[in-house]
This record gives C-alpha cells, sequence and structure tokens, in this order.
C-alpha cells in the first residue's frame, strides 16, 4: 500500500489523489522545461556577448517585446495551473463541498502527539460520551471522513502523504478537512510543520478498516464504554426517590 512510484511519491489511495498528482506532474514538467531554456539561455548568452579583443560594449534601453514576452508567458502558465487546481482544491477545502453522510472525528494535536476523538453510542460529537484513541486513527474505507482538526499549543501540520491531505492545525482555531480512502491498510501520519524538539517523534497511523472491520472495531469500543457512560450519567427508576 505505501509503495514509491518513479515520482518518489506514495501511492495514493485516496478519491482526489490522482487529481493532485497530475497537478504536481504538470508543475513538473513546466519546471523542467524553463529550467533546460533558462540554462540553454544562459550557455548562448556566455558564448555570444563574450569578450573579444577590439569589440566594445554598447549600451541598450531595453526590448518592450522582450519584457511583455516574459510577463505574458509566466502569467498564462500561472492561469493554466490555477485553473487546474481550482476544482480539485475548492473540493477538498470548501465547506460547502463537504459530504452530508461522512464519518465524522476529531484530531487534536499537541506537543508532540495526535489524539482521536470519535462519536460515542449517540453518533455524535462533543455530546460527553466520546471515546479516544492516542497516535491511531481508524476510519472505514470507501467512506468520506471529516476530520475536525484542532491543536492546543503551537501550530502542527496534518499530513497523510498516501491521501494528499496535509492541512495546519492552528491553536484556536478549528479546521475541517475531507477525504475518501479506496484501500484499507495502515498509512504514515506525520506532523508536517516544525513543532519543537520532539516534532521528528510526532507520528501517527491511520488504520483504513473493511466496512465490515470497522463495525466490528466501532462495536467493540462503544461497549467497552457503556459501563463509563453509565457511571457519567446515572438514572433512576420511575417511582424511585432521586
Amino acid at each position: 500500500m505505501n509503495g514509491w512510484n518513479w515520482w518518489t511519491l506514495p501511492e495514493s489511495v485516496s478519491t482526489f489523489g490522482d487529481d493532485i498528482d497530475a497537478i504536481f506532474v504538470t508543475i513538473t514538467w513546466i519546471t523542467v522545461a524553463i529550467f533546460f531554456i533558462v540554462e540553454a539561455a544562459l550557455v548562448w548568452f556566455v558564448v555570444k556577448y563574450r569578450h573579444r579583443e577590439g569589440q566594445r560594449a554598447k549600451h541598450i534601453h531595453g526590448s518592450m517585446r522582450a519584457e511583455l514576452i516574459w510577463t505574458a508567458v509566466p502569467f498564462v502558465i500561472v492561469i493554466l495551473i490555477a485553473a487546474q487546481s481550482a476544482g480539485p482544491w475548492f473540493d477538498a477545502r470548501f465547506p460547502s463541498r463537504l459530504p452530508d453522510d461522512a464519518f465524522e472525528i476529531g484530531v487534536h494535536a499537541k506537543q508532540f502527539e495526535w489524539t482521536a476523538t470519535y462519536a460515542g453510542p449517540d453518533g455524535e460529537l462533543e455530546t460527553g460520551d466520546e471515546f479516544t484513541s492516542r497516535n491511531v486513527i481508524n476510519i472505514p474505507v470507501d467512506t468520506p471522513v471529516i476530520v475536525h482538526l484542532t491543536a492546543e499549543d503551537v501550530i502542527h501540520s496534518f499530513f497523510v502523504p498516501s491521501f494528499r491531505v496535509k492541512q495546519d492545525a492552528v491553536p484556536g482555531m478549528h479546521q475541517r478537512i475531507w477525504f475518501e480512502v479506496t484501500e484499507p491498510g495502515e498509512y504514515v501520519l506525520g506532523c508536517a510543520e516544525l513543532c519543537g524538539l520532539g516534532h521528528y517523534r510526532m507520528k501517527g497511523t491511520v488504520r483504513v478498516h473493511s466496512s465490515a472491520d470497522f463495525a466490528r472495531w466501532e462495536s467493540e469500543q462503544l461497549e467497552q464504554q457503556r459501563p463509563a457512560v453509565a457511571v457519567a450519567n446515572p438514572t433512576t427508576d420511575a417511582g424511585e426517590a432521586p
């Protein structure tokens, strides 16, 4: 699942990964082409305008045509890249594009660990019956997942290369990102923001389960939570004195 291809990128396992990879390839080839054009021009200028005995340098005032060309060409390139990037960017980032039927999970970053929070028996977050896991995030495959991302101390960055997902977690802010993974397995979660001396060890795992395995895992976790929830929220039988 985490094999490396000739671009040295991990295999993409998210629904919008191919679109992001296509943008990466486009920018890479444009960069390569510009590199060789600039280097060829540099060599040509070095040879053509090298020092020659008896030849005096000439003062020039510039060329309007050249300035228009080297302004227009980068402008067109940037616009084309923006046009290619707009769709995937809006789909991945805009709150209005978040799926309605997604599995929602909270992820809290602090020096130097990740804490995942899952909905409790009522199926909703922030109601007091949630359960957590540390440095391990469990999600189902082929299901849209919305991550509610927060940070406690400094800026961290939620980065799962195989999902093509990277989002800063900023103290005092609530960020939302989403993705849908297409292959079960275990994937590396890292912090892509230098967040302190222990930054190098701020590493977690995202476990992507099949639908049946995730339902079984979630049921086991909820079963373990019921005694704690019952103690935290005691009820009285009808007719009994409170």
